[in-house]
């Protein structure tokens, strides 16, 4: 039977930790689990009610912080110092686990020993919200090469995991090692990209592995526009710092992202002035950021159209919209036609 080492960081966040910790204990036959809460020097009543968790069940146990080391670093100590088992879960105490879900992904990484870590569609539910209904069948299992994977990441620029739904080789996160905490917003974009340049990457098809609470205290809800851009071209950068020799065409990635990245930063800046938002969104900070990403950003044709609303304005902006877009679905129509033509000769 494998193991699986669970750890649950919680800071502030004790009315949620014995629904966390139940969906990890119960609902989840079919493997050998143990659990880590640790509490970040919570100001609310966490460190208690982890200590009563611990004490109704031995396969709990419980570190309590003095001072507050924030996410990542909560995150090390866990995975890096207590871990044994032979895979690892990140578990925020917000965030609960889906019936099976630790056998589901367990099976998949017994199979196939080169798979660093794997994962699952999540099921995002609001506060006060009944809890929606996981799918629980497996349909099959999905695994690609991690140098694949990583350049996918490159592509889009964005993540595509939020975290509960994933589950590491323990011994494949002790070798590439722990969360960089110059990235408090993007830790964990980098933390997949690194395990995936190490090995493969694994996906359950057909089941939801996790539910992600969606909440007024969500990290997520702290991020900036510009902020977030930072945070993910850092994030990228790092990887590429430390695992440039695993990858091959690490410039060409290189380039890809920052490109990628430029243009979402002129393209938020354009619709800020499609929405009347220009006094919300810093447009002047994203324009230099997308020039300091990539220096060619005015060769973008979105650098063209944000030079185009900035005559305009933003008080007449917002009304030309509708004639801006009709005017690119009909460039899109006419190309379609005329592809047609070309290719079919009418």
């Amino acid at each position: 039977m494998s193991s699986v080492s669970v750890v649950i960081p919680c800071y502030n966040y004790g009315h949620y930790l014995r629904d966390a910790v139940a969906s990890v204990l119960s609902g989840q036959e079919g493997v050998d689990v143990r659990v880590l809460l640790i509490d970040d020097a919570s100001t609310d009543d966490s460190a208690e009610v982890a200590q009563k968790i611990a004490a109704d069940d031995d396969r709990v146990e419980v570190i309590i912080h003095s001072v507050n080391r924030k996410n990542l670093a909560t995150y090390n100590e866990g995975l890096l110092e207590w871990a044994d088992g032979d895979y690892s879960v990140l578990l925020d105490a917000d965030d609960r686990l889906t019936p099976g879900a630790l056998r589901r992904a367990a099976d998949l990484m017994d199979a196939n020993p080169g798979v660093g870590f794997v994962y699952g569609h999540p099921l995002h539910f609001r506060e006060g919200v009944p809890l929606p209904q996981a799918r629980t069948s497996v349909q099959g299992w999905t695994i690609w090469p991690g140098h694949w994977w990583v350049e996918r990441r490159f592509r889009a620029a964005v993540n595509c995991i939020t975290t509960p739904e994933v589950m590491v080789r323990t011994s494949v996160q002790k070798q590439v090692g722990g969360y960089d905490l110059r990235l408090p917003h993007a830790g964990d974009l980098e933390m997949w990209m690194r395990l995936a340049a190490h090995s493969d990457v694994g996906y359950v098809r057909g089941v939801d592995q996790a539910l992600y609470r969606m909440h007024d205290s969500n990290m997520t809800k702290d991020r900036t526009l510009l902020v977030d851009l930072v945070q993910r071209r850092l994030a990228f950068e790092v990887l590429l710092e430390n695992c440039a020799d695993k990858l091959p065409d690490a410039d060409r990635l290189s380039a890809k992202v920052h490109r990628k990245l430029s243009h979402e930063a002129l393209f938020r800046a354009a619709r800020a002035y499609d929405r009347g938002r220009t006094g919300q969104v810093p447009v002047d900070e994203l324009v230099q950021f997308a020039f300091d990403c990539w220096p060619d950003a005015a060769r973008l044709p979105v650098y063209r159209g944000l030079r185009v609303r900035r005559l305009i304005g933003p008080r007449y902006m917002p009304y030309l919209q509708p004639l801006a877009l009709s005017g690119v679905t009909n460039k899109a129509r006419n190309w379609w036609w005329w592809r047609t033509w070309a290719k079919h000769g009418i």
